[in-house]
């Protein structure tokens, strides 16, 4: 079964934001491990390593990208077990992200939210987020691992599409 895509845009201030979510029957201390703890991030994004605190830089090895590429992190802020806000500038350009996590009633939704100034290459990044947080519920369900190649490029029109229905 092919994965659908779940994301939505909406306009801000100073541009678009690109939220994805999913919804997890746990916790929210045990989510926010599984999003902050380098031996469960590395279940499903890549492990990091470094003193972790606000105004503070962590390493992160992009584990699931071509050439496992270790990547700087800013940690723009942490509030424990809510809100994680993050920072990285490379050759991909500076990207600005949140994770915000909420719980009722013995679930816990969490939200990642991409920045966006431009929506330039969302039809790249959206499938690639996508694609992360189901790897965020194989980690935790113990299931397979999806593959890279049901997301992008099956899911890059519709990324695309959601950046033409946008205000200019």
């Amino acid at each position: 079964m092919k994965p659908t895509p779940s994301a939505r845009l909406t306009s801000t201030a100073d541009g678009h934001d690109l939220i994805v979510t999913r919804s997890f029957r746990a916790p929210i201390g045990d989510v926010w491990a599984s999003v902050t703890e380098p031996e469960r991030t590395a279940l499903w994004f890549g492990p990091w390593e470094g003193d972790a605190a606000p105004g503070r830089t962590v390493r992160v090895r992009m584990a699931y990208e071509e050439g496992e590429a270790w990547t700087e992190v800013r940690i723009d802020a942490c509030e424990p077990p809510r809100r994680l806000a993050v920072s990285t500038s490379d050759d991909a350009g500076d990207w600005h992200m949140e994770l915000r996590l909420s719980e009722s009633a013995g679930t816990t939704e969490l939200q990642l939210v991409h920045h966006l100034t431009t929506t330039k290459g969302i039809g790249e990044i959206g499938p690639g987020w996508e694609y992360y947080l189901d790897m965020l519920v194989a980690s935790r369900d113990g299931t397979r691992a999806p593959s890279f190649d049901d997301y992008y490029p099956a899911q890059q029109a519709h990324f695309e599409s959601l950046a033409d229905q946008q205000p200019l």
